[in-house]
């Protein structure tokens, strides 16, 4: 009698994204860690100096926190309506943010009334920042205007009214102290510098600009609006790049890493998108809970901050790098050596080989399929481990019981519980192309032995009216999808025509040559 053979299990490709540099990179991040703030969560903003905490605008507050901190650990709230905006001065020092009565404010980091209130605007001030200089405030309104205001005197120095809608965000340059960039609702990108009195250069989004940032070489502008992310060149006056669409709502927000050769978008749709600066291809996505108004990365790329609609703040930290010590290098015991000996010996030329039989360990299933208990084989394969990671073992079995024409033995017999699992079992892998051809026989087995038994049981009822609906949207789907391959052939076979007709049409043809026959030309008489 020959030995019993394990059931084989065919081996599918695996389904999933491609692993990249960018994949490995970027899914280095702990579970993260949500705060709930008082509401929608505006801006984000990180300390550029160690330690890396982080300003969150949300409300009438402002929250600083720590890295690892859960709780803030300051807040500027002397605010008397809706806060926006809150940015740190390069050194760390001082915090500026606007308000939705009009008013800039400006804190010291280390205290808590304002060092400055600037008053100048009529309506609500969604974007504020610092020059490179650091001596100077840009802030933008809803009153359309843009103005530039002096740290030391507490006075305006510069307003700007060329934009026709409300502003709404804007940056500075870090290399030009002159230098800032605004956006706003009505559709335009404008450079302002402070030493001339109009825009130097104006730029078209084409959709409500919600977020602009400047790359720090100055040389490339990137805008945010409706479902469109653009580059811009600036040392070509301005000259669109590359058009992104990617998301499948309004893009809120930008910021770049550390390294400067990726660019992070957040939009409504819950996504947060990386793309790559060299090619401008999406190299990696997160997705969150709800949509995305703030977005902040931090200093060398350790966190990365969201703030969301509905007031949540996702905190997400990098995992530490792997570091090898002397506990993973530590010597064994002598005893190791002993029993790992001979190991790795390479036999000679004159030594004879003996091998050892190998004991084969048979799977649970296997074991009950060699002492014919097929029913206990079917329910070994539908535990929740096996059936959920590795369905295609289930379905291996089920072929192998098919084969044996035990399957309708296996099936028979079952209390509730167990065809309730059965049943849940078809209804997820019932459509996937690798199992279709073996679960459809399986469900048409199922339907012959508890057909009976319908109205019997409310959770089997159930069960079998999804199995319904299942069946009938894919025999939908294969219906549209013959429609569509009909159409493509019928195109494909036109261009085909269509190709043998212009061959024919380009081909001489030379009608005075006379038509050779296989017969002989009869013989002319005198």
């Amino acid at each position: 009698m020959s030995s019993y053979k394990p059931v084989a299990i065919s081996s599918f490709p695996k389904l999933g994204e491609k692993i990249t540099q960018d994949t490995l990179y970027w899914k280095r991040y702990k579970t993260p860690v949500q705060i709930k703030e008082f509401g929608a969560i505006t801006k984000i903003h990180f300390s550029p100096i160690q330690p890396c905490n982080f300003a969150v605008t949300s409300s009438t507050r402002i929250h600083v926190y720590g890295q690892y901190s859960q709780e803030p650990i300051k807040t500027f709230s002397r605010f008397k309506d809706t806060a926006y905006g809150g940015t740190y001065r390069d050194d760390g020092k001082l915090l500026v943010a606007g308000c939705e009565d009009g008013v800039v404010q400006l804190f010291d980091i280390n205290g808590k009334a304002a060092l400055r209130q600037f008053y100048g605007h009529n309506k609500s001030v969604h974007f504020v920042d610092f020059t490179s200089d650091k001596y100077r405030i840009v802030s933008g309104s809803d009153d359309y205007s843009s103005k530039i205001w002096d740290i030391p005197n507490g006075a305006q120095i510069v307003n700007y009214k060329e934009h026709t809608d409300y502003v709404r965000c804007g940056c500075t340059s870090k290399l030009n102290e002159d230098l800032f960039v605004t956006g706003s609702y009505d559709h335009t990108i404008k450079v302002f510098d402070t030493r001339t009195e109009k825009s130097v250069l104006t730029m078209d989004h084409e959709q409500p600009v919600e977020s602009v940032l400047l790359f720090p070489s100055g040389g490339l502008l990137v805008s945010a609006g409706g479902r469109y992310v653009k580059v811009w060149d600036m040392l070509k006056g301005g000259q669109l790049l590359v058009s992104l669409r990617n998301h499948h709502k309004t893009v809120t927000s930008l910021c770049l890493s550390s390294s400067g050769q990726r660019l992070l978008s957040g939009s409504l749709d819950r996504h947060v998108k990386i793309y790559s600066t060299m090619n401008y291809k999406v190299v990696h996505s997160f997705d969150y809970a709800a949509s995305i108004l703030s977005l902040a990365l931090a200093p060398d790329d350790e966190m990365i901050v969201v703030g969301m609609t509905n007031g949540v703040l996702n905190i997400k930290h990098r995992k530490p790098a792997e570091k090898i010590t002397s506990e993973t290098t530590k010597k064994r015991h002598p005893r190791y050596r002993m029993f790992v000996r001979g190991k790795d010996y390479m036999p000679k030329q004159d030594d004879i080989f003996i091998s050892k039989p190998v004991r084969e360990h048979l799977k649970k299933y296997d074991k009950l399929l060699k002492g014919f208990e097929v029913s206990k084989a079917l329910d070994a394969v539908l535990e929740a481990p096996l059936r959920i990671q590795r369905p295609e073992v289930t379905v291996a079995v089920m072929n192998e019981l098919k084969r044996r024409r035990t399957l309708k033995n296996a099936l028979a017999g079952r209390d509730e519980k167990q065809l309730n699992l059965l049943l849940a079992f078809l209804l997820k892998n019932l459509v996937e192309p690798r199992f279709g051809p073996i679960l459809v026989h399986v469900a048409d087995q199922v339907i012959d032995i508890y057909g009976p038994i319908f109205g019997k049981s409310p959770l089997i009822d159930k069960q079998f009216l999804k199995l319904q609906e299942l069946l009938d949207k894919e025999i939908n789907y294969q219906e549209e999808l013959l429609e569509v391959l009909g159409m493509m052939d019928t195109l494909f076979a036109t261009m085909t025509m269509k190709k043998e007709t212009s061959l024919a049409v380009d081909k001489p043809v030379d009608v005075l040559k006379p038509v050779q026959s296989s017969q002989p030309a009869p013989m002319q008489t005198v």
